[in-house]
């Protein structure tokens, strides 16, 4: 070890200069960085090198090497430690000596707490297998992997958040009306005061009614169903006197639209939190991006032999796209000025002509819901014209969420983007379209239920043609959730089936050319997240909205199983974020921060209906919080006001600027360490490699002198057994010995 030692440090009371280690590529680096003087240069230059030392995983040192204290492990039940039986028993042994020699206080102390992380970990695990498809995901996690996973744990999600949103609504607007007829409670209700804004036709058909008429009202909400709880115009009570207090239904209809809403963020946020962070930590470079797709891409959550074939597909696909970006990029980077100026004015062109196709969607969506609307205050004629008309708009954003998706991935390919920026601006796109396709649905509601004949409407909205706009709203919204359920199920039964069936017995060249439906993760996720923000808009005009949203999503559950396992196989070129959720929650979020949108027009500026709901006695929705704030106590009123105040507003966005500026701050000081860290391991890697051809060099120096040496020292050699020697540069080496067989 004496000879060891003396190769990296030649006097052992402090580390002197070595031309070893001074050569090492991390030395060198480090000295570049600091640029030492000449006075200060061998100080720096031997913390350095016990720096450099300290730091690679060689931990060459002067001295002996220093054990760190091991850190204290969390603490984990003894079954799940990996660990035998017998050492098993020997700690529990340790424990019960250690117990003894405890107090009777610490005793119960530690007793207790060992009984509450048992209880804990036991209802944990409860809660577990009472977790909704727990068994059917992990089936379809074994076959498939976890890409096709996300999709189903993110329809879980949206199935318990919607049954969440059903419960505020039914606990806090439904439940009190129900039970207050039941109990000692006086209603007070909003009844007809004789105006002209207060009047209300009842839409109930009467007489002999014919069975295809209740299909047509039970499609449409209208009818016996816009009489019920379904809808806002069923709610007139104005407040609910129990004996102790009063409810007020007004206010608390408000309240919990802002609540739901406010809520479907926070859960949002929360679930996104974990892949935003994955997003940060993951690196730019390629280099790592291979690595981590050769040697940790592989899903072993896999069980089945087409689904390991296909992800074996998708790795080679995905480094296939990795190669074709970097050779995309070397592209641009050589494109000469004539030639961009030339793809750039093929970009505009296409977008323009994207715009064009996205203005006559959104046109033909304004004119279809205002025929329909003309269309519905006519007297039934045909029950099937009826119908169309009653679901034309539903049909022409279909019809545009369709046609749209194929001509954005035709004209993608001429914009000369990287494949997977293709994918991204693509299906940005889809999500502008699908969504804005909503908003341009309610702004032709708005314009014919805000205009009226005379220019000017007495009360504020159309009451001859809209006498509970409301309603009307929330039952184009019921409709559109109606029409997207039955979409998906006529696709899967009429479409996907029976290209299955074609592709399996047909041996005939279409079946061929079309092949088996690929289940795309991007469209299946948009297609929901549509739905979803139906179900945000729709819910402040149709209350039940979120249980017909969980019992659709329930349904599409098992639909799309089916269609995975037996219609449709994997893409083979799945989309890069599919792994985690948080594309899908991107996506989501932007669907709730447009649902917000025309909720919160409705809520502020709409005048609200004067013959129906819990409003009647408002001019808009929104006068029932500062009225409400008006009869609250002096003190409790004059804190409400300070949060309203100017003060506070700009108190609290300054101190909400500096916590992000630190957060900021703090964030590029993190990533500094971590692009210090990989820094640091790409130098480790450069000195084993370095000390690696070191040490063959001077393996090579003594062969080639062995052919000198006589017969003689070889057989004293031999005889001695290994013998040591040293390279010129230091280096010690070992010979083992040779045999009596060896020539």
């Amino acid at each position: 070890m004496d000879s060891v030692d003396s190769v990296f440090y030649s006097d052992r009371i402090g580390p002197s200069s070595n031309p070893l280690l001074d050569q090492l590529p991390s030395y060198q680096s480090l000295l570049y960085r600091r640029k030492p003087t000449a006075s200060g240069s061998m100080k720096r230059r031997g913390s350095s090198r016990t720096r450099v030392g300290s730091s690679s995983s060689w931990k060459w040192k002067g001295e002996k090497v220093e054990e760190r204290p091991k850190t204290t492990s969390l603490q984990r039940p003894v079954r799940e430690q990996p660990k035998t039986i017998e050492e098993k028993r020997k700690d529990k042994e340790l424990r019960i000596e250690q117990d003894r020699d405890l107090g009777s206080w610490k005793l119960w102390r530690q007793t207790t707490r060992r009984s509450l992380r048992r209880l804990k970990e036991d209802g944990l695990e409860l809660l577990s297998t009472l977790q909704l498809w727990r068994g059917d995901i992990h089936v379809i996690e074994g076959m498939f992997g976890t890409g096709i996973l996300s999709y189903f744990s993110f329809l879980r999600f949206l199935v318990l958040l919607n049954f969440v949103i059903f419960l505020l609504m039914f606990s806090f607007v439904m439940l009190p009306i129900i039970i207050a007829p039941r109990t000692l409670a006086n209603t007070t209700f909003n009844i007809y005061d004789g105006s002209e804004c207060s009047e209300y036709p009842s839409t109930s058909r009467r007489g002999l009614v014919v069975f295809h008429q209740y299909i047509a009202d039970l499609l449409s909400g209208t009818g016996f169903l816009e009489e019920t709880y379904l809808f806002y115009g069923y709610y007139k009570v104005d407040a609910i006197h129990f004996p102790k207090f009063t409810y007020k239904l007004p206010l608390a209809y408000l309240l919990v639209t802002i609540a739901y809403l406010f809520l479907s963020l926070i859960w949002i946020v929360k679930r996104s939190a974990s892949g935003f962070k994955r997003n940060l930590v993951q690196d730019e470079d390629r280099f790592q991006s291979f690595c981590n797709k050769i040697f940790a891409g592989w899903d072993f959550c896999i069980t089945n032999e087409t689904a390991a074939r296909l992800k074996r597909s998708s790795l080679l696909y995905e480094l296939k796209t990795d190669l074709e970006e970097e050779r995309i990029k070397q592209k641009i980077a050589d494109r000469t000025r004539k030639e961009k100026c030339r793809i750039y004015f093929l970009r505009l062109v296409l977008n323009l002509f994207v715009v064009a196709v996205l203005a006559a969607c959104f046109y033909s969506i304004y004119r279809a819901t205002i025929y329909s609307q003309k269309s519905q205050m006519e007297p039934p004629a045909n029950f099937i014209l009826d119908l169309i008309y009653e679901y034309l708009p539903s049909i022409v954003i279909t019809l545009a969420n369709f046609i749209t998706p194929l001509m954005f991935t035709l004209i993608i390919q001429f914009e000369d983007y990287s494949p997977a920026f293709e994918i991204r601006f693509t299906l940005m796109r889809c999500v502008f379209m699908r969504l804005a396709s909503i908003g341009v649905l309610l702004f032709s509601l708005w314009s014919q239920i805000t205009s009226c004949s005379g220019g000017s409407c007495p009360c504020g909205y159309n009451h001859e043609l809209y006498p509970c706009w409301e309603s009307r709203v929330g039952q184009e919204m019921y409709k559109l959730m109606i029409f997207d359920f039955i979409i998906i199920g006529a696709v899967t039964v009429f479409v996907e089936f029976p290209r299955k069936l074609i592709v399996t017995y047909c041996d005939c060249g279409l079946a061929k050319w079309l092949g088996q439906q690929e289940f795309a993760i991007p469209q299946n996720v948009l297609e929901i997240v549509y739905g979803q923000t139906i179900c945000w808009i729709g819910t402040y005009y149709c209350p039940l909205l979120p249980a017909i949203s969980t019992l659709k999503y329930f349904i599409v559950f098992y639909i799309k199983k089916m269609t995975l396992v037996k219609n449709c196989r994997p893409a083979t070129r799945p989309f890069r974020a599919s792994s985690s959720n948080f594309f899908f929650l991107v996506v989501l979020l932007i669907g709730l921060a447009m649902a917000c949108v025309p909720v919160t027009v409705s809520i502020a500026q709409i005048s609200c209906s004067q013959a129906c709901g819990p409003f009647v006695n408002y001019t808009t929705s929104w006068e029932v919080v500062p009225q409400t704030v008006s009869q609250l106590p002096k003190g409790l009123r004059r804190f409400l006001f300070a949060l309203a105040s100017e003060a506070f507003a700009v108190s609290f966005f300054v101190i909400t600027c500096l916590a992000m500026f630190y957060v900021i701050a703090l964030a590029g000081a993190h990533k500094r360490v971590v692009d210090q860290l990989r820094e640091q391991l790409a130098m480790e890697g450069k000195d084993k490699r370095f000390l690696i051809q070191k040490l063959c060099q001077a393996q090579r120096t003594p062969a080639r002198s062995l052919g000198a040496q006589s017969h003689s020292d070889r057989g004293s050699q031999s005889q001695s057994g290994a013998q040591n020697y040293c390279s010129p540069e230091g280096v010690l080496l070992a010979r083992p010995s040779v045999s009596a067989t060896h020539v």
